[in-house]
């Protein structure tokens, strides 16, 4: 319907053929950007749940994926400390600041960050410092754990929530010690069903090789059995004859 009214309003001319294959080519060319960009976003989606998963479930995958690419790599941003993590991505403008002796900037890349978008003018610095804390927490999470799990930075980003509505309402935010704890139990509670699941499926597996072999010797046995008897009748025909005679 937009169409058809656009159409009675407009003063436009009839497309010519040169005009419209131009125009498929260009839309056939956006179409294929957007399904590029879209294996492209999956593909990061999937390296950084495997490179990086608590990173990625704090702060979004992409956002996850800068920082790690201007640190150079995972064990760089882990190494860096907080107040870094805060002002990555914003050199020119803090040097900049730092020459001029005006106000150093207050986010880089993690400006992008819905957090920062959510909160008010005068929290976005606040925010923008925390949240560059628990992001340098979740790096070093990644980097130095022995297992690839996603409970920390859920529970990071928990904590980046209540952070939001202590600014905004007041409400007191849950401290960092217990909040860790309560991931730490979590994760030992995860580890333990793996291993049942994995004793289990062993176990399963020993019983099942128990079982193969087991039917394999009745089926060994039954082909003796078959070809002793098949041995031993010639012998008895003979004999029942013999006795006939």
């Amino acid at each position: 319907m937009e169409v058809i009214k656009a159409m009675k309003m407009s003063m436009g001319q009839d497309i010519v053929e040169m005009d419209m294959q131009n125009i498929d080519r260009f839309a056939s060319e956006v179409v294929a950007l957007f399904t590029m960009r879209k294996t492209l976003h999956e593909y990061l989606k999937v390296k950084m749940d495997l490179v990086a998963p608590n990173l990625s479930s704090l702060i979004g995958e992409i956002i996850g994926a800068r920082l790690i690419s201007h640190a150079g790599s995972l064990i760089n941003l882990a190494k860096y400390p907080a107040s870094t993590v805060q002002i990555l991505g914003a050199e020119k403008a803090l040097f900049r600041a730092l020459k001029t002796k005006g106000n150093t900037p207050k986010y880089g890349l993690i400006f992008h960050s819905t957090f920062i978008g959510r909160a008010q003018q005068k929290n976005k610095g606040r925010i923008s410092r925390y949240l560059a804390n628990k992001c340098s927490i979740a790096s070093r999470i990644d980097c130095f754990s022995d297992e690839a799990t996603t409970i920390f930075g859920e529970k990071l980003r928990d904590q980046v929530e209540e952070r939001l509505l202590f600014l905004t309402e007041g409400t007191t935010p849950r401290k960092n010690l217990d909040v860790m704890q309560e991931a730490i139990k979590q994760v030992t509670k995860s580890r333990k069903k793996k291993k049942r699941k994995a004793d289990a499926g062993a176990s399963a597996g020993a019983e099942g090789e128990a079982l193969e072999e087991g039917a394999v010797k009745k089926k060994k046995k039954k082909a003796e059995t078959q070809e002793v008897a098949a041995e031993e009748a010639p012998k008895k025909k003979k004999k029942k004859k013999e006795a006939a005679e």
